[in-house]
């Protein structure tokens, strides 16, 4: 029982001697990144439109600007878009019509992340919605699904809801 005791302590005081070593020679900006894990979250939205029209509006650039971005340009499977004065460039990944879409962001930090946009028909009520799949920093769940919220408001207000 000592044993482990004194192993567990170990183990905190080489990490906490790591972590100092490394806050020592690496800048804090770096490691915030390192520490900071994505995690995925998923948003439905219902939306009163066909999967058809609907797929038009999320896969379409000239539709993306009409809702989630200020300027949407497509050359192959590469996306650049643009908020203000942010501009983002992502892979498309895969889609399927009238079903999903699917980029990856280019920037390292969202090397293993994606964000995707899947259209569900409830087979009974045949209600169609519309499924974010995404990934932000631990603890800015609730500003990641907000800015969802209001490209989705957007959304609803171009479809004609």
């Amino acid at each position: 029982m000592l044993e482990e005791i004194l192993r567990d302590r170990e183990v905190k005081n080489l990490s906490l001697c790591l972590r100092n070593v490394l806050l020592k020679f690496v800048p804090l900006k770096h490691l915030y990144k390192f520490y900071m894990s994505k995690i995925q979250f998923e948003l439905e939205y219902l939306v009163h439109s066909s999967a058809h029209i609907l797929y038009n509006c999320i896969s379409n650039p000239s539709s993306l600007e009409e809702w989630f971005a200020d300027s949407v340009n497509q050359k192959g499977e590469s996306f650049q878009f643009k908020w203000d004065d942010e501009e983002r460039k992502a892979k498309l990944l895969s889609s399927k019509k009238n079903q999903f879409i699917r980029w990856q962001w280019d920037e390292k930090e969202f090397a293993n992340t994606y964000f995707e946009m899947r259209i569900k028909v409830d087979e009974m009520t045949n209600e169609v919605a519309l499924i974010i799949t995404d990934y932000c920093d631990e603890g800015d769940e609730e500003d990641a699904q907000m800015l969802w919220d209001l490209a989705i408001d957007d959304l609803h207000r171009v479809i004609g809801r």
